[in-house]
């Protein structure tokens, strides 16, 4: 009488997933949902300006939005956060789609500073990561968390370039975009945060701005 044939190994492996599925399902469901999933931070763009001096064409914007706790707390441990403001200009074009006739880009790094107990803010227009960003950004010192958050909700004077090469049309499209950049986070924390709403802070807003001239 021929002995019986063992399992395939393949047979095994499969019941041996199919178990460790189940298992994590069960895990997942007796787990808490992560801190944040509840509510997303409001964020909204209040207002934007376009304007024209001697030197070229800027935009100016005002963003609402509040700091959750728990994004306060990775600050006060000396973790730095990071925002990006973005613009695109559009010239409106009846016969053919518009026309993007410029575009910039603003950094920003808030960290605590605990020797001083200060909160400083560094503005780039290339990415605050290395020596060339600090390098050329520019810095400011603030007594406290709130007046920080001011000069990073007031984007002043981004400038877009030069008139020449915007044109002289009384009014343009406008495209504006205002983030929290979890890229540039230590690598843990940006694993972290994936699915979390606290770090979710952006908005994005268009609009056919007039072309205000400085007098």
């Amino acid at each position: 009488m021929k002995n019986a044939r063992p399992e395939p190994v393949r047979s095994r492996l499969s019941v041996l997933l199919a178990a460790a599925l189940l298992i994590g399902l069960l895990l997942l469901a007796w787990l808490p949902a992560p801190a944040g999933a509840q509510g997303r931070p409001n964020t909204a763009i209040t207002q934007m300006r376009l304007e024209q001096s001697d030197d070229g064409v800027y935009l100016s914007a005002a963003v609402q939005f509040e700091l959750p706790s728990l994004v306060e707390e990775v600050l006060d441990k000396g973790i730095a956060i990071y925002f990006v403001a973005e613009a695109e200009l559009y010239q409106e074009r009846w016969y053919w789609t518009d026309r993007k006739v410029a575009q910039a880009t603003r950094h920003m790094r808030l960290a605590y500073q605990p020797l001083t107990r200060r909160w400083r803010l560094n503005v780039s227009p290339v990415p605050i990561t290395g020596a060339a960003g600090f390098g050329i950004s520019l810095n400011q010192n603030f007594d406290t968390l709130d007046d920080a958050l001011e000069a990073i909700r007031r984007v002043g004077r981004l400038r877009l370039g030069d008139a020449a090469e915007i044109g002289d049309d009384p009014v343009h499209q406008v495209m504006f975009r205002f983030r929290l950049d979890t890229s540039q986070l230590p690598r843990p924390f940006q694993i972290g945060v994936v699915g979390q709403a606290d770090w979710n802070i952006s908005a994005e807003r268009t609009a056919r701005l007039a072309l205000e001239k400085q007098r």
